[in-house]
């Protein structure tokens, strides 16, 4: 954790960009999921966006990724994106209280690989048209996975 302190990424205070009270939080608190009689960590959506526009601005994204989070009903604890060249594409994640969003993106290709993983009371799926009007691509590839799913 020492070394990533000068990176800013490692922080005694909450950001400016948490949106939450952290005296909601309870130990007690389960945050996994329940859904057609199954209880899961969480849903995880991949989201592949081809023809896609806007692609090579970091804070463009890190701006497009928040308002996504904020839709699901996430909490947004810390950014961080890096952009590779001037022209070039963008890596970034929102590390979430519920888990976290991740973007890399291929201007080249008009390409973005997004991923969306939440657990608790947040719904990744209300991100995704946060995310097609921020992105406009021509066409998504959409799929969900169940993780850590008790037996």
């Amino acid at each position: 954790m020492d070394a990533l302190q000068p990176l800013g990424m490692v922080s005694e205070l909450p950001s400016d960009n948490q949106a939450y009270d952290t005296t909601d939080f309870s130990v007690d608190k389960d945050y996994f999921v329940e859904r057609d009689g199954v209880k899961f960590a969480g849903t995880h959506l991949l989201v592949d966006l081809w023809d896609a526009s806007n692609l090579c601005d970091p804070a463009f994204i890190d701006a497009r990724l928040r308002e996504a989070a904020l839709a699901a009903g996430a909490t947004i604890l810390h950014g961080h994106f890096h952009h590779f060249s001037p022209n070039g594409g963008v890596s970034g994640v929102l590390v979430l209280a519920e888990s976290h969003i991740s973007i890399h993106t291929w201007p080249e290709r008009d390409f973005a690989a997004i991923d969306v993983f939440m657990c608790g009371a947040c719904d990744p799926h209300k991100s995704v048209p946060v995310l097609r009007e921020a992105f406009r691509p021509g066409r998504v590839e959409l799929s969900e996975q169940r993780r850590g799913i008790l037996g």
